[in-house]
């Protein structure tokens, strides 16, 4: 079947061309000079001549539309391609070699694909590793491996399936220039080559692991990084009211219903801190290797109390980090367990819960 425009995608005062990488049909706006294509992600340059219809240019080297497009993108060959019900994306980005060098981001893939085996029943063959370790150029998590990864992920996903999502490394944040923050600012994630690609942000995390859902599938997103409070782009935000007790807050606005999974799917968002925190480096929260805090007392909470709910899980994380952030001063028994838990502490990283609908924390439980 022929490469087509689905109808209505263009309209008046808009042309389209063809994409120079993959042939997909492009909807270009009066006077843009480029356009990214929804299907490769690759850029176009979009050349006019008086007289003549444009006609789209790849950025690299001109090359004639292929007549034909495959919609469902076939992964590398190191890629799993035996799927089951369950699912896993797992990012270490350690910046090798540069001034923003990480420690800990591989151990802490490791001891999640673990905890994912032994305590929720991943199979082993279904889980994708991106780091710097990797011999395969296909999973180095550079930035296009990892849209690529991400894309992976959530292809091809039924009801029933559950999807988990985990990167540790830099995470950062830039101005919005749209106008659909909350704060003014854009979430960033920081693959391997960023100064050179660019970072990822939360509205195309969104668009590209979240908006996809369909009803039924689940995602949970366990983010080790600074400023990745709502990373996900996810519309509510648990907050910790007065009275001690996690309630959930509209983060989303007036573009809430865009930020969904579009067909009814369940997005969960589990970070190391708010949007304007910084997350603890690895090196020197654990007495073994370096890990990161938020995985090491992710990893820990889950493994100590199976089957608790999603309000004593970030009870827990909270806690774990305060204990490892904390102050040398620690009150003993219940009450400081319950003041670690509960009271905010400046300078101590505090996980935020982010979700795509509203449910009952104390009640449901946390499952992957």
């Amino acid at each position: 079947m022929g490469n087509t425009r689905p109808a209505g995608m263009a309209s008046a005062g808009t042309t389209a061309p063809w994409c120079s990488h993959c042939g997909a049909g492009l909807v270009s706006p009066p006077g843009s000079g480029s356009v990214r294509c929804p299907l490769c992600h690759r850029v176009t340059r979009i050349e006019r001549h008086r007289g003549v219809s444009e006609r789209a240019v790849a950025l690299s080297r001109p090359s004639p539309p292929r007549p034909q497009v495959s919609l469902r993108r076939e992964p590398p060959a190191g890629y799993p391609t035996v799927f089951g019900k369950k699912r896993a994306l797992l990012v270490g980005v350690s910046y090798t070699g540069t001034v923003h060098e990480l420690k800990g981001t591989v151990n802490d893939v490791r001891e999640m694909r673990r905890l994912l085996i032994d305590s929720f029943g991943f199979p082993s063959g279904c889980i994708l590793e991106l780091t710097e370790k990797e011999s395969d150029p296909w999973r180095v998590p550079t930035r296009e491996n990892l849209l690529r990864a991400m894309r992976w992920l959530v292809e091809g996903c039924v009801a029933g399936d559950s999807l988990v999502f985990h990167f540790s490394g830099h995470g950062v944040q830039k101005l919005d220039l749209h106008g659909d923050e909350v704060d003014g600012y854009n979430e960033a994630l920081c693959p391997v080559d960023f100064e050179r690609s660019g970072r990822i942000l939360d509205d195309e995390i969104n668009e590209t692991i979240v908006r996809p859902l369909g009803r039924g599938v689940k995602l949970h997103a366990i983010v080790d990084t600074c400023h990745s409070g709502t990373i996900l782009d996810l519309p509510y935000l648990c907050r910790l009211s007065r009275t001690g007790y996690w309630q959930w807050e509209n983060h989303g606005g007036a573009s809430a219903a865009t930020k969904r999974p579009s067909g009814g799917g369940l997005a969960v968002s589990i970070s190391g801190c708010s949007d304007s925190q910084k997350s603890a480096d690895s090196c020197g929260f654990s007495e073994g290797e370096p890990i990161g805090a938020m995985t090491d007392s992710f990893i820990k909470a889950v493994q100590a109390e199976p089957g608790l709910t999603y309000g004593s899980l970030l009870g827990e994380i909270r806690a774990r980090i305060r204990d490892g952030q904390g102050r040398p001063r620690r009150l003993s028994g219940r009450l400081g367990s319950f003041v670690r838990r509960m009271v905010v502490c400046s300078g101590v990283q505090e996980p935020q819960l982010c979700s795509s609908e509203v449910f009952d924390i104390y009640k449901k439980p946390f499952l992957l």
